[in-house]
């Protein structure tokens, strides 16, 4: 189904196909049920079209999005550069494969090399499978399989990175896995504690996102850089929901000055396409063969090309300052609400709240905002980093408004 709705207005008009109404939602939730692997739980709404930090429904209502398709959507939803350099892109070449040289895949790992001070990218196609080829590279380079990671991780479902998701309900129905040893997050003394010399990596979420949002302390990277140095180990730096901006740097690993072995990227890189990446040092990056691994998809020159302009607006809308200014100002607004804890750096904020967030997000979602609930008592807001302060004015105060319904 494609649709158009006006901005003005928030009526929404068939193309090509008639509009989902309201009863046309329910049967669409019922063919969805019957042909669709049940693994998601979905919110009952139906979303035809998006730009910036708004998004509508079949039925024309419009919607604060503040968790931009889980912090995917940073540069907002149809950013005009994005759809331009798709299309263009589309009308010349689509698809080739890995098998032949394609100029957007190299100019993009030249930015990337510019931007996180890496030396070599591989490319993929989701955040999982960029901590796949992680963990890949990291049995190579070292020849070791024990992996250090922290409590409240999260890295992925596919096998090999949901072994260092921390979660057991997401571990227990797969084992048996190659697991991690969990320790907890932001304490020195417990990573010097249990990585050893037959420890291949560490991996660590800059500010853990999934859990709800947590920042370290200013020394704990450091330390962790430490420790892997001292036993010989690799660090690897899980930037898959921080990058791009996210934090009010363009990497959070910026915030600690620490540089990884191993860097994991995805969600907002290609400006709403599916795209990954990882990138190595220059030593670490060598260990890796020709045909040790591969993706048919990845790198293309579509997504590539969507990833330039994605980063070229970044940079030239200044969204990064605007993510630190704006996140700021955010959680000193979401403080005002009352004495809960607000966490979070740029426009990566979690609050804690003594309701029932479910309710809250249901609630707030009747009212035209789209919240996301890491937890039971967990609010996590990553909106596209082109909100106004007047959007997040109105997200505030809807926030406030279902409080006090409670």
């Amino acid at each position: 189904m494609t649709s158009k709705c006006s901005a003005m207005n928030g009526e929404c008009k068939a193309v090509g196909l008639e509009v989902l109404s309201m009863i046309d939602r329910d049967k669409l939730m019922k063919r969805e049920s019957e042909a669709i692997i049940q693994t998601y739980t979905r919110q009952k709404v139906v979303l035809v079209r998006g730009s910036g930090a708004k998004v509508w429904d079949s039925d024309g209502k419009e919607y604060l999005d503040f968790v931009a398709g889980i912090a995917v959507n940073n540069v907002g939803h149809c950013h005009h550069a994005v759809v331009e350099a798709i299309k263009r892109q589309a009308e010349t070449l689509i698809h080739t494969s890995n098998l032949y040289y394609t100029e957007n895949q190299v100019l993009l790992a030249e930015e990337l090399k510019k931007l996180t001070g890496m030396k070599r990218a591989y490319f993929c196609n989701s955040g999982a499978e960029s901590v796949e080829a992680a963990l890949k590279l990291t049995r190579r380079a070292t020849g070791k399989s024990k992996i250090v990671a922290a409590v409240g991780s999260f890295h992925g479902r596919t096998l090999g990175a949901l072994g260092t998701t921390y979660k057991a309900i997401y571990r227990e129905p797969f084992r048996p896995l190659n697991e991690a040893e969990f320790v907890p997050y932001n304490d020195p003394e417990a990573l010097k504690a249990v990585v050893t010399k037959e420890t291949g990596a560490v991996i660590l979420e800059p500010v853990q996102g999934e859990a709800g949002v947590y920042v370290p302390d200013a020394n704990y990277l450091r330390a962790a850089r430490q420790v892997c140095d001292d036993a010989g180990a690799l660090l690897i730096f899980d930037e898959v929901q921080t990058g791009f901006g996210r934090t009010g740097r363009w990497f959070a690993k910026e915030h600690s000055g620490v540089q990884p072995d191993i860097l994991t990227l995805a969600k907002a890189l290609a400006g709403g396409l599916p795209m990954g990446t990882m990138l190595a040092s220059e030593s670490v990056s060598e260990a890796f063969q020709r045909g040790d691994h591969g993706s048919t998809f990845a790198g293309g020159a579509l997504v590539s090309a969507a990833a330039l302009a994605s980063i070229d607006a970044i940079k030239s809308e200044n969204m990064v300052q605007r993510s630190e200014e704006l996140g700021a100002y955010m959680r000193s607004e979401l403080e005002r609400l009352g004495p809960r804890e607000v966490r979070g750096l740029g426009l990566m904020i979690g609050l804690d709240l003594d309701a029932d967030c479910k309710q809250v997000v249901q609630k707030a979602l009747e009212k035209g905002v789209i919240l996301n609930n890491t937890g039971d008592h967990t609010l996590r807001f990553i909106p596209p980093l082109v909100v106004t302060k007047e959007q997040i004015d109105r997200v505030v105060k809807v926030l406030g408004e279902v409080l006090e319904e409670f």
